[in-house]
């Protein structure tokens, strides 16, 4: 479990991710310049993008504003994206990461996941990610919204083993079966929505812990995910929310007020179905 902004888990191929960062989705590249700077200012190391954000380049300004605003060094950064549906053949993976990379002003970026299955043409994609792993220009590969089936296909053909798995994963979706095979596995899970998109912030159960931990709905509910070992990024385009999201390492939930949050789930998604999702 992670006890501050900078704590890391080890991934299966020995990179260390931040447990805590930030979300940039649906943030417009004006807005994600100002989240990621101050994200960085207040002691985010981790910015977890995406293709289809269309944001990327604001992503990469807010790193070099963040960065020459606190001194801090590229390396200290752990900088996620991901392709998007319409480019996952072998060619057009290449193509796609490379313009993710100059959108981003980088060199490298820590971690490239595959954002959605896409009909199996996940495979294909994938052997383009293993071979810009190989080449170093990539510290880590991984997958989203895959469910079981889709990894368990994956790993019968591939060479590098995804470091993880990116899914909708809140207390109304806890995700249990596929945290207990990604633990099997040796692959880590993390949370997109890991609030709901803001559902569980008037549940009453939250709200009675809120209260009871003198915290917010928020803190509560990313506290659960933090003591579940969940990597997390939260997103958030207002400086004050930005602390206070990571405001969550001077409390700790009781076993009891955990199962009480467990008992929330019951599969609600906010996102699509993986298996449905209209893949073009």
């Amino acid at each position: 479990m992670i006890h501050s902004l900078t704590d890391t888990i080890l991934l299966n191929n020995g990179v260390k991710i931040p447990g805590f960062g930030l979300g940039v989705f649906q943030v417009s590249n004006e807005d994600t310049i100002f989240s990621v700077q101050k994200a960085i200012e207040a002691g985010y190391i981790s910015i977890d993008t995406a293709q289809i954000y269309g944001n990327e380049e604001g992503v990469g300004e807010g790193i070099r504003r963040g960065l020459a605003a606190t001194g801090k060094k590229r390396e200290d950064l752990f900088i996620t994206t991901k392709i998007w549906n319409h480019q996952l053949d072998y060619d057009q993976t290449i193509t796609a990461f490379n313009e993710s990379l100059l959108k981003l002003g980088l060199d490298y970026v820590d971690l490239y996941l595959t954002h959605w299955p896409g009909n199996n043409e996940y495979l294909t994609s994938w052997k383009a990610m293993e071979e810009l792993y190989i080449a170093g220009k990539i510290k880590a590969i991984g997958v989203s919204n895959f469910e079981i089936h889709h990894l368990e296909t994956l790993l019968e053909t591939a060479k590098v083993t995804p470091v993880l798995n990116q899914v909708e994963l809140h207390p109304r979706m806890a995700q249990k079966e596929m945290r207990s095979f990604l633990q099997e596995k040796g692959i880590a899970i993390e949370a997109w929505s890991p609030l709901m998109q803001g559902q569980l912030l008037q549940e009453p159960t939250i709200l009675t812990l809120a209260e009871k931990y003198h915290k917010s709905a928020a803190q509560i509910i990313l506290r659960w995910h933090v003591q579940n070992e969940i990597i997390v990024i939260p997103k958030s385009i207002k400086e004050e929310r930005i602390a206070s999201n990571a405001d969550l390492f001077d409390f700790e939930l009781s076993t009891e007020d955990l199962a009480l949050i467990d008992q929330l789930d019951n599969g609600t998604r906010v996102g699509p179905h993986p298996d449905t999702f209209f893949f073009e």
